[in-house]
């Protein structure tokens, strides 16, 4: 089954046909001299964090989504997502769960989520309203947690009879299921790191005693466990409880939760990444990001050199041989073979949340040694992949974010989706803030993304204001507000796409080079009102992908731009559009149309038709394109004549038919007198399908020629189809066993099967079945067709 569909699937947990939700929660940076932190790092910080409350967004596409991400807090009900929470602690519920995965196996998880995104907005801008949310939601789960006596909270189905087994050593997983549970540690994770956030962000001290009674029952749920049991446990995604315990050890100074932390380290996966070696492939991406985080901030406090190669060489494998133009990696949320993108476009490219922990990753590795190599890729994927994943106009949330060549975006609905993607999707868009700014241990100040703001630097009594409206533009400005002469050194990011700069200081131009960090460097002392202008131009450039040179994202400074292509699907017949050129500047395909709009059209070279391109992030409901598949007119010559064979074949193809059925659609299965077993019907890849699972069958009946041979063909999308076995059986008799595991790329496959001719001699119709395995699926299948030779 696929991702987005998971909440219908939990009673087939134990088959393995799951996958898993990303594992997310606010991660804390350190910031410099916090006083909530017991522990100060060992390790030697170059940047800190400046505090959420220290930097207020002004206007801009960033300010845009963090207002649509606040109405959609608003809208939420509290009291609905704490049903659970109140009826597993044997208290009556206070209104009714809200659906999609919150009445599912993952039940809980968007509380900590939404708990993270309320105590943020708080942070960020002192609104009152979100303190108060903050403040009930922590009150009421502390009800809970007195009425449960054991310091454990939470709304997961079946959760006492798992946690007691598990505190046995009695360990049953297949991946994304322990002991029958939908990744349980996964939704404690949420909780816990809500928790902390609600006493990071907004002072609450019931939150930090909650979290404790939390963490204390982890402690007494696994330390029993041996290594062998507990590395059997961590088979299942166990989100990031070892990043969370490492942060309330650095809160309390209690070493007895770094100690614990250990006990969440994967060592299958994390010990390869220590030694250098790439063992990614295969592997779900976003269960993986979160215990790398852990590595990152354990290194922070701990010193613990391994950790600290760990997580590098994890950053740097995945932005440089899995990512995407977008800056998002991962496709149906797993990792391929390394830097092998070309076939993996379709609509479950990027998911959200890998992204959202990547850039947690990013600014802990940016805080030991900063750098705008790091800076550059935390701006593509904040502008590329989480700008872009929200619908502007009413908030909503992508689960993936589908790069297939004329796809679309599918947005969550407010009350009934609730998958991982919404609940980081609700933190998202509400701490744009939080890395526009860091400051050097030297006390010097790091620009690194130039989005509209203010920063009060209490520490050095200094305001910034920045002003700028790239990329419509490419200066940025910092007003410097001081109510006395202050010296500190400035440090500005030099980004990728600019090709040059131009730095003046109250108009006056200045000369700076970029250190080895890739930052500009101005030191000097700062009056009132002093004004530094940064001018950077900006330029197309493209971005191939690294096993296709010939297949490109088209980029405008920091934007990849999208060609829009309208509100239907584009015709198949035509194809998605292509670029034909013998030109090789990427700057003379496009002509700009509206600067302020940042909207731009080809400059004839488009086929079949010239199209338009605007920032990606902007689009919304279109269909579109972000990559490219270019030529020059010799080879696009031979490639008409491979389009018009395509043709043909098919043109072939609908003469041999005698029979084809459109599967999930009402009057063609009628037609065919289709009926099934624990079936299920949907969309994907812009077909419908069919899919029986726990072991049930597809069944209809299809025409076919007496007189001649007959071939069944079955139309399927490969790619991690686990669990996929299933029998063709042509009125009743048996022709071949089919196992969908066998077809590896992210295409649909035509699958021939040659039907004996005594099963359909004299027949004009025979009932085609498609039996599953015991505990396994049939399909989907996208459609059904009999040919005649």
């Amino acid at each position: 089954m696929y991702l987005k569909k998971r909440s219908k699937l939990f009673a087939a947990l134990v088959t393995g046909l799951l996958f898993s939700q990303a594992s997310m929660a606010q991660s804390y940076l350190p910031e410099l001299n916090d006083k909530q932190m017991a522990v100060k790092p060992k390790a030697p910080l170059k940047a800190y964090a400046f505090n959420l409350k220290q930097v207020k967004l002004l206007q801009s596409p960033f300010k845009t989504a963090m207002d649509k991400d606040v109405a959609y807090l608003l809208s939420i009900e509290p009291e609905r997502l704490l049903s659970d929470f109140r009826v597993h602690s044997g208290l009556k519920a206070k209104g009714a769960k809200y659906e999609g995965w919150e009445s599912s196996g993952l039940a809980g998880h968007s509380l900590g989520h939404y708990l993270s995104a309320v105590a943020l907005h708080y942070a960020s801008t002192g609104d009152a309203e979100f303190l108060k949310r903050a403040n009930y939601i922590v009150t009421e789960l502390g009800e809970c947690q007195v009425a449960r006596k054991t310091g454990y909270i939470g709304a997961i189905p079946k959760e006492d009879t798992i946690w007691a087994e598990v505190a046995k050593g009695d360990i049953r997983s297949h991946g994304f299921d322990l002991n029958g549970g939908w990744s349980p540690w996964y939704t404690v994770h949420k909780v816990f790191a809500g928790l902390l956030d609600a006493y990071l962000y907004t002072g609450n001290k019931q939150a930090l005693k909650v979290a404790e009674g939390l963490a204390d029952w982890t402690g007494n749920t696994v330390n029993g466990l041996n290594d062998e049991q507990l590395q059997k446990m961590l088979f299942c995604e166990y989100g990031g409880m070892a990043e969370t315990l490492v942060n309330l050890y650095a809160i309390t100074g209690k070493k007895k939760y770094l100690d614990l932390s250990y006990k969440f380290y994967d060592k299958v996966i994390l010990d390869p990444l220590a030694e250098q070696k790439d063992i990614l492939p295969g592997k779900h991406s976003n269960t993986q990001i979160p215990k790398i985080i852990a590595s990152a901030r354990r290194y922070q406090v701990n010193m613990d050199e391994k950790d600290d190669r760990i997580a590098k060489f994890f950053w740097k494998t995945v932005v440089t041989d899995h990512s995407y133009a977008t800056g998002g990696n991962s496709n149906y949320e797993y990792l391929g073979p390394a830097r092998k993108l070309n076939n993996t476009l379709t609509e479950s490219t990027t998911e959200t949340c890998n992204t959202y922990n990547m850039l947690k990753l990013t600014r802990h590795l940016f805080a030991q040694a900063p750098s705008a190599y790091l800076m550059d890729y935390y701006e593509k994927a904040l502008y590329n992949h989480i700008l872009a994943s929200q619908n502007h106009d009413d908030g909503m949330m992508c689960y993936f974010v589908p790069l297939r060549m004329g796809g679309r975006k599918e947005f969550s609905s407010p009350f009934t989706t609730f998958t991982c993607c919404v609940g980081s999707g609700m933190e998202n868009h509400v701490k744009y803030n939080e890395s526009i700014y860091f400051q050097g241990a030297d006390g010097s100040l790091y620009v690194n993304l130039f989005i509209p703001s203010v920063l009060t630097w209490k520490e050095k009594g200094v305001t910034i204001t920045q002003q700028t409206n790239l990329p419509a533009n490419d200066e940025t400005t910092l007003n410097i507000g001081t109510t006395k002469t202050t010296k500190f050194t400035l440090r500005l990011r030099k980004p990728s796409w600019t090709n040059g700069y131009t730095l003046k200081v109250n108009g006056s131009p200045i000369e700076a080079t970029p250190y080895a960090d890739g930052y500009l460097v101005i030191n000097r002392s700062w009056k009132n009102n002093d004004k530094v202008s940064f001018t950077m131009p900006e330029h197309i450039y493209t971005e191939a992908m690294p096993d296709n040179t010939n297949r490109q994202a088209v980029f405008y400074g920091p934007v990849l731009l999208a060609g829009v292509l309208g509100n239907t699907e584009p015709d198949p017949m035509k194809g998605t559009p292509v670029f034909v050129t013998s030109e090789t500047d990427p700057n003379k395909w496009l002509q700009m149309v509206d600067k302020d709009q940042l909207s731009f059209r080809t400059a004839s070279i488009a086929q079949p038709a010239d199209v338009t391109l605007v920032p990606f992030n902007q689009v919304n409901n279109q269909y579109y394109s972000v990559y490219w598949d270019v030529f020059t007119p010799a080879t696009w010559a031979v490639q008409q004549k491979a389009y018009e064979e395509q043709r043909k074949k098919q043109q072939e193809l609908e003469a041999r038919t005698t029979d084809l059925i459109r599967l999930g659609e009402m009057q063609p299965e009628r037609d065919h007198n289709f009926t099934d077993e624990h079936g299920e019907t949907g969309e994907d890849h812009q077909k419908k399908f069919r899919a029986a699972h726990r072991g049930g069958f597809l069944e209809y009946t299809m025409k076919t020629d007496p007189n001649k041979q007959n071939t069944l063909i079955n139309t399927y999308w490969g790619m991690d189809n686990r669990g996929r076995v299933f029998d063709v059986l042509v009125d009743g008799v048996k022709i071949t066993t089919e196992d969908l595991n066998k077809y590896k790329e992210s295409r649909f496959y035509d699958i021939e099967y040659n039907i004996p001719t005594e099963l359909t001699k004299g027949k004009s119709k025979v009932t085609i079945k498609l039996q599953a395995k015991p505990q396994n699926s049939a399909g989907p299948v996208y459609g059904s067709r009999m040919v005649k030779q």
